[in-house]
């Protein structure tokens, strides 16, 4: 029904542009004023309507000319070679401003994220200048904090976990199991071997990191782009509404109502999931960090920002902190180590039936499947931000699904 629906608007364009082109015979003007009360032309007889279209038309920068033929193989030549050209011009911009592309998002991210407190504070009764500054003054100072608290034990003990490296990669060379798979492929003394050379080769590890001035170069490109993301992110704030509105008015007027509830709605969920996802995060870093300190376990500062970091992946981010936990514990400490895996037994369930349902509970629900593929692919993409990005996008995904795609198949 769809192809005679199309095949029919082919046909009525190609019939229209044959009546600008071409002079019809039976063609008849409108009357002219001239013309008698009876019709009959008292003057010259009326001009035909397609030769009055096809008429000059006097203009201060010249005379009109015909239109241009649009099935003519030149045309669509030409117009669908300029449009792969931009297509791939496009394309090469944006593989070049990778990065920049990468801070904007960070930004558009963290806008949405903030901006429902924004609101909330507009609800209150402050304005939205006065509601931006407090949120984001109130967003920097729990940067600040986080810095000055974790920073320092995450550096020291960092250090000591590169020093101490040697020796557990020794500990799990020794271990009973991997000695009976080298008495069948002799692979641990060119493991040890090899594993310690790179890791105390200095020349090495300058390669890996480029050297000093590298490392100088990648710090204070990460300290330019984090201002430049602070600033972007208090501009896309304070501007929001404004861009909004700026958005639904190159929407046709006929779909805006339309249009605008879903957008909105869109906006409010990926906002509510962001702060979620990391209050969710947070929580098990907090107590993750309490329990590797009642155990005795080492780094327990750098093992909980590592959770608290790999928290924000969806589905599969804190089990594999809690492997990595487990793992630095049963090289200190075997005991500590089962402890700390029925710790995350319990914690993990606690987590996905009692806390994330409550925090998540205005956010949109995907189905786990859907979850899965979306983390892996935003993961592939853009690492541990993508991965945080493809819950919310498939979710509005998912909402356009329902309340567009559907209902729409169900009125053909």
């Amino acid at each position: 029904m769809r192809l005679d629906r199309y095949r029919e608007f082919q046909r009525r364009q190609r019939e229209s542009l044959r009546a600008s082109q071409q002079l019809s015979p039976g063609d008849s003007g409108p009357a002219d004023p001239a013309a008698d009360p009876g019709g009959r032309p008292t003057a010259e007889p009326s001009v035909p309507l397609s030769q009055a279209a096809l008429a000059p038309t006097a203009s201060p920068f010249g005379v009109l000319g015909k239109p241009i033929n649009r099935y003519s193989p030149l045309y669509m030549g030409f117009v669908g070679t300029l449009g792969a050209l931009l297509a791939i011009g496009l394309w090469r911009a944006a593989s070049r401003l990778s990065t920049t592309l990468t801070i904007l998002l960070v930004a558009a991210f963290l806008t949405l994220a903030l901006n429902p407190l924004v609101e909330w504070l507009n609800t209150r009764g402050l304005r939205r200048s006065r509601s931006v500054a407090l949120v984001f003054a109130g967003a920097l100072v729990v940067f600040a904090l986080l810095g000055v608290l974790v920073f320092p034990p995450v550096v020291s003990e960092g250090s000591q976990l590169l020093a101490n490296a040697p020796i557990y990669v020794d500990s799990l060379l020794d271990s009973r199991w991997l000695r009976r798979l080298d008495e069948n492929y002799d692979v641990i003394e060119r493991l040890r071997t090899e594993i310690n050379t790179r890791l105390t080769d200095a020349d090495f590890i300058g390669r890996v990191f480029g050297g000093v001035l590298g490392a100088g170069r990648a710090l204070a490109n990460g300290v330019f782009q984090l201002f430049t993301i602070l600033i972007l992110t208090l501009y896309f704030l304070a501007s929001l509404p404004a861009a909004k509105q700026a958005a639904y008015a190159i929407i046709p007027a006929s779909r805006r109502p339309r249009v605008e509830p879903l957008a909105e709605e869109i906006m409010r969920r990926t906002g509510a999931y962001a702060i979620g996802q990391v209050t969710v995060a947070a929580i098990n870093a907090l107590c993750s960090y309490v329990m590797m300190r009642v155990l005795g376990i080492p780094y327990a500062a750098v093992l909980a920002v590592v959770v608290g970091f790999l928290g924000l992946i969806p589905m599969v981010g804190a089990t594999i902190g809690a492997v990595l936990v487990c793992s630095v514990a049963f090289f200190d400490a075997p005991r500590a180590a089962v402890i700390a895996g029925i710790y995350y037994l319990i914690y993990q369930q606690l987590e996905n039936y009692v806390i994330a349902p409550k925090i998540m509970a205005r956010t949109v629900a995907v189905p786990g499947a859907v979850t899965v593929v979306a983390a892996l692919a935003g993961g592939t993409l853009l690492g541990v931000l993508g991965a945080l990005l493809a819950i919310p996008v498939a979710a509005g995904l998912l909402l356009l699904y329902e309340e567009v795609l559907v209902p729409r198949q169900r009125r053909v």
